[in-house]
């Protein structure tokens, strides 16, 4: 299934057709995605069941949506590819290194954002969605938990983030527009292999990230299991899940993003999502 959403309203994509889910299911099922997730296995079960002639809205894809517009927590994972961890000059990290940006940065899947003052950087990531309550579930089983993935770009202002010590990594990830995610929230089981999907960042045309996501230290089941060891998970809740090599304040020289650039993020089974960025604002 994949779940998309226009105008604020759920819907369920085909190709490039959608079925409005309020409408579809008569009432029985709600418009707010938030409030589907909170019911995820019962608009799964509605979905498997739903006739073609549904799905009778043109999908435009640039009046999609965030996939999940609220979340209520968003964790982020730092240097979960060795190659990342290496340009960035560290090892491989025995640990999840786990940080958080917040809420408010999160948008959809074609957006305009005003750069901040600062050097701003681009992080290609694979986001995970958390689909039921989930409290110290084991790794076998964290798939379980998971009502799909989806792509996002943890944008990143380096001079607030590396600031002060301990550095602010929240601060600096969480700018308006920062969380841009999308275009589709696509669940696990449209996958030949959900842990190895092939990532890509795209900048004016130029490929500047490349990987496949089985080259993660921490897959996402461990990082589920790893998490909701400590804290409770709640539906909607986004992990976005770390970053390939490629990210522009490891170029030589640096590289960051300048007014008119675009941005295209992409991963395999999914879709991309496309950032343009404007002035820096006052």
């Amino acid at each position: 299934m994949r779940l998309g959403v226009i105008d604020e309203r759920a819907v369920v994509i085909r190709g490039d057709r959608a079925a409005d889910v309020r409408w579809a299911s008569k009432g029985r099922l709600p418009v707010d995605p938030m409030l589907l997730l909170a019911a995820w296995p019962r608009l799964r079960e509605w979905a498997a069941g739903l006739p073609e002639g549904a799905y009778d809205i043109p999908v435009d894809p640039t009046a999609l949506g965030a996939p999940v517009p609220r979340p209520r927590q968003v964790f982020a994972i730092a240097l979960n590819y060795p190659p990342h961890a290496a340009e960035a000059g560290f090892t491989p990290p025995d640990e999840p290194l786990v940080f958080t940006k917040f809420p408010a940065c999160v948008t959809g899947p074609h957006t305009s954002v005003a750069l901040p003052h600062g050097k701003v950087d681009w992080e290609v990531e694979l986001v995970a969605v958390i689909g039921q309550d989930t409290y110290r579930v084991s790794e076998d089983r964290a798939w379980e938990a998971v009502a799909g993935l989806t792509v996002g770009q943890d944008i990143s202002e380096r001079v607030t983030q590396l600031r002060g010590k301990p550095a602010q990594f929240s601060l600096g990830k969480s700018f308006p527009g920062f969380g841009p995610t999308g275009p589709v929230l696509v669940t696990p089981d449209e996958f030949d292999d959900p842990d190895d999907l092939e990532i890509t960042g795209l900048l004016n045309g130029e490929t500047v990230q490349h990987d496949r996501t089985k080259s993660m230290i921490f897959p996402v089941p461990e990082l589920v299991a790893r998490l909701s060891s400590v804290v409770p998970l709640f539906p909607g809740d986004l992990l976005f899940t770390g970053t390939p090599a490629g990210v522009g304040n490891r170029m030589n020289p640096p590289r960051y993003l300048t007014a008119d650039d675009e941005l295209v993020s992409r991963v395999e089974g999914i879709g991309e999502i496309r950032q343009r960025f404007t002035a820096v604002h006052p």
